[in-house]
């Protein structure tokens, strides 16, 4: 009954979702493969790295799920090497990404969830076993991986505060679903209470931990930083503020702070990363106005040098780590806007000290972490911010021992791929969850 009403309800919803996917194809002149990959058509020649060696197949929705699986897949990588990596994406900033991982035989888009389109892609790609990220939890996927003997397990799962009332309402319709799912590893015990009280099995569920805290530990050593300073010709002798994965509103109010810091204080370098890279032309025209000069990521090699007091604005994507590792101190967005906050653990994995607003319902364990560590601060709200900034800026000792305990905490805190390999493992030898 589950599968009948969402059927019928997928029937009615389907020309639209067509439409709007084939218009995004052609407005932003992609290729029509790509977009035949979401009705399960893969050309046979993109097929052969993976044909007939019955690959894993792992599904990250979008960007943020894609870098957390990547510690899991480098351990999917050591551990089964004769296996294939497949690895799909519902967005094209997701599959940018994705197709940047080396650990990855094919990136493709994740099909419609039509029967005829999930059927035909897992029939073409033949895997030993589905990976979802987080809650990836697709109807018609899961069925016909159940229905092929594909094992399919969850990893890095979680339910937040604001999504697990609405599953509990319905969970006569998600109990059916979880139970399609041979594993279901968790990121921690209140993740996994909230998922068996929706109605997954609790002899499934395992709790594995964050994957995201697995992001190696990086610190760049002289050469390197010098290589990654002239390639983001970044001025010398400047410090640099980073203010990563932003949204409306947060922009302008980091602009805002560092016109006015500039002023106090030359020698700053600010760069700018957009959470969404299509938004850099409208964030563009903001600082335009506000008198900052601005170069574009895209346009730097063509562009003059950059300036002390000026803005690197990022339009591209894979490139935060980097910038990352750059920084003298980061500020991690959708945290001043009420979007929930994004990973703290990519600042600290590569020692930088890190600034977020209040919002940070989406991470609230890695929060508490980076605050009893210390190695960051939450402030309440822009004007906070700004005080945060200058008061770290003009500390030199106070943020470097927030990298260094940012680099403790991810050292301490692996283990999570190791965990899940442990359950993965289990599917792969017996090709079941029971």
């Amino acid at each position: 009954m589950v599968f009948l009403v969402y059927d019928i309800l997928l029937l009615l919803l389907s020309p639209a979702i067509i439409a709007h996917h084939a218009w995004r194809t052609v407005s932003r002149g992609r290729s029509f493969a790509g977009f035949g990959e979401r009705f399960g058509f893969i050309a046979p020649e993109r097929l052969m790295p993976v044909a007939g060696k019955r690959p894993i197949w792992v599904h990250a929705v979008s960007v943020g799920e894609t870098m957390a699986v990547k510690p899991l897949l480098r351990e999917l990588k050591h551990r089964y090497p004769e296996r294939p990596v497949v690895l799909s994406t519902v967005t094209e900033t997701g599959r940018s990404v994705a197709e940047k991982i080396a650990e990855a035989d094919l990136v493709v888009y994740f099909p419609f969830d039509f029967g005829c389109a999930v059927s035909r892609a897992l029939r073409l790609v033949s895997p030993s076993l589905v990976i979802v990220v987080e809650t990836e939890i697709w109807p018609n996927f899961l069925r016909y991986a159940r229905r092929m003997a594909i094992p399919a397990v969850m990893v890095n799962g979680r339910i937040s505060d604001r999504s697990f009332p609405r599953y509990l309402r319905f969970s006569w319709f998600f109990a059916p679903l979880l139970a399609k799912l041979s594993a279901l590893c968790m990121q921690s015990e209140e993740d996994a209470r909230r998922i068996v009280a929706i109605g997954a099995p609790a002899h499934r569920v395992f709790v594995t931990r964050n994957l995201k805290y697995d992001l190696p530990v990086r610190t760049l050593s002289p050469a390197e930083r010098e290589e990654l300073h002239q390639r983001y010709r970044l001025p010398p002798g400047t410090l640099v503020i980073t203010a990563g994965s932003t949204h409306a509103g947060e922009e302008e109010a980091v602009a805002d702070s560092y016109a006015r810091l500039v002023r106090e204080r030359p020698g700053l370098f600010l760069v700018l990363v957009p959470r969404h890279p299509e938004r850099a032309a409208e964030v563009g025209t903001m600082l335009q106005g506000k008198g900052i000069p601005h170069v574009r990521r895209s346009a730097l090699d063509g562009a003059p040098e950059p300036a002390a007091g000026g803005v690197l604005l990022v339009d591209t994507i894979g490139e935060l780590m980097n910038l990352y590792a750059l920084s003298d101190l980061v500020f991690v967005g959708g945290s001043l806007v009420p979007v929930g906050g994004h990973n703290l653990l990519e600042p600290a994995s590569v020692g930088a000290p890190v600034l977020f607003g209040p919002h940070m319902h989406n991470f609230r364990e890695i929060t508490a972490l980076v605050l009893a560590a210390d190695a960051g601060e939450q402030v309440e709200d822009r004007a906070g911010l700004e005080d945060a900034l200058r008061r770290l800026l003009n500390d030199e000792p106070r943020r470097l021992a927030m990298g260094e305990r940012g680099i403790r905490l991810m050292t301490e805190q692996g283990g999570a791929a190791s965990r899940h390999l442990e359950i993965i493992g289990r599917l792969l030898v017996t090709g079941s969850g029971e």
